[in-house]
């Protein structure tokens, strides 16, 4: 992981420098893009991070220990932040529509590489600081490279399972209002037709195909991760289930649930969260009111729906990362050797 983190590092800095230097525009939202100073600063922080990274196999000063710690915790939040874009992109991929903004998509996944890897760094710097095992953890004797040891497949605690379901619920008012409309019924002074309408207007491949029957693709993301979070919670999350030809009975791999669920459930918390304190800002004043466009015909409506967006993200994304936790602790792998004493 260190030696992927300071190739990432170098990468990345020449990435934005590049594009710094040639005047490229990378859309940081839809009408908004990076200025090339914050791209200059990117670039330094990704050398930054890439020469901490394998600095954390050494002996090191107290001095150094803080200097290497410091750039770390600076670096994963930042690249987290960049990232929250991720779940925009891959419905737009699932929907095979492609993407929006090759550039701004690039972004999207360097961060995200970044923020995983150096993170992970991160996980196992502090183990070693510890004193414990850097791969699983553990204070043993011995080396870290022997044969695991994988915990038998047990679905989360029952209180882990309700809070999990509590918080899918927040994706309700979002869903309903996106039923209504796919039923041919009118909701927040849009009706269906304009609805319709709306989405197919620049859409193409499967978004399209769907819009022009009635169905929302941003839904049928959520049941997606309805899906995944059901997985995360349950035992055939860890085992493949009977149905599965050639996988039957065989354990899964940790990181092909654990990857998806973290790597969407943070953006969509944070741009959950964010969406969720502006709504009723913008309901009291204290914001300027949204300037309705097609298909909203009311700024009331927009407002709805924003609180509506705000809630489904926040809930979604916080329901997949408690869920992830908890999977991530009952899969949790120990070496043999930690095991046997």
């Amino acid at each position: 992981m260190p030696a992927a983190a300071a190739g990432w590092g170098g990468l990345y800095a020449a990435v934005q420098v590049g594009w710094a230097a040639t005047g490229t525009r990378v859309p940081w939202t839809e009408h908004s893009a990076y200025p090339a100073p914050l791209q200059l600063l990117l670039a330094a922080l990704a050398l930054l991070a890439g020469g901490a990274a394998p600095a954390t196999t050494r002996a090191l000063s107290r001095t150094a220990r803080y200097a290497v710690g410091a750039v770390l915790a600076v670096a994963v939040p930042v690249l987290a932040i960049g990232a929250t874009g991720l779940p925009i992109h891959l419905v737009t991929l699932l929907a095979l529509a492609g993407p929006e903004s090759a550039t701004g998509l690039i972004q999207v996944l360097l961060d995200t590489a970044g923020a995983v890897l150096l993170l992970l760094v991160a996980v196992v710097y502090r183990r070693r600081l510890r004193g414990d095992c850097p791969r699983c953890g553990r204070r043993h004797t011995g080396g870290s490279d022997g044969p695991l040891n994988h915990p038998a497949a047990v679905p989360a605690a029952r209180p882990t399972r309700r809070l999990a379901y509590l918080l899918l619920g927040g994706l309700l008012p979002w869903a309903g209002v996106k039923t209504v409309w796919t039923l041919g019924g009118d909701a927040l002074g849009v009706s269906a037709a304009d609805w319709r309408r709306s989405a197919s207007a620049g859409a193409t491949g499967l978004a399209r195909t769907a819009a022009a029957a009635g169905i929302d693709v941003s839904v049928l993301a959520a049941l997606l991760g309805a899906a995944l979070l059901a997985g995360l919670l349950h035992t055939w999350g860890q085992v493949f289930p009977c149905w599965t030809p050639l996988l039957a009975g065989r354990r899964v791999p940790r990181l092909l649930p654990l990857a998806p669920a973290l790597l969407t459930g943070v953006p969509l918390t944070v741009y959950g969260a964010a969406l969720t304190a502006i709504a009723p800002l913008i309901a009291v004043g204290v914001l300027p009111g949204i300037t309705p466009t097609p298909p909203f015909t009311t700024a009331s409506g927009v407002t709805w729906m924003v609180a509506f967006g705000g809630l489904a993200f926040t809930g979604l994304g916080l329901a997949l990362l408690v869920a992830a936790r908890s999977y991530a602790a009952r899969t949790r792998p120990v070496c043999a050797v930690a095991a046997q004493g």
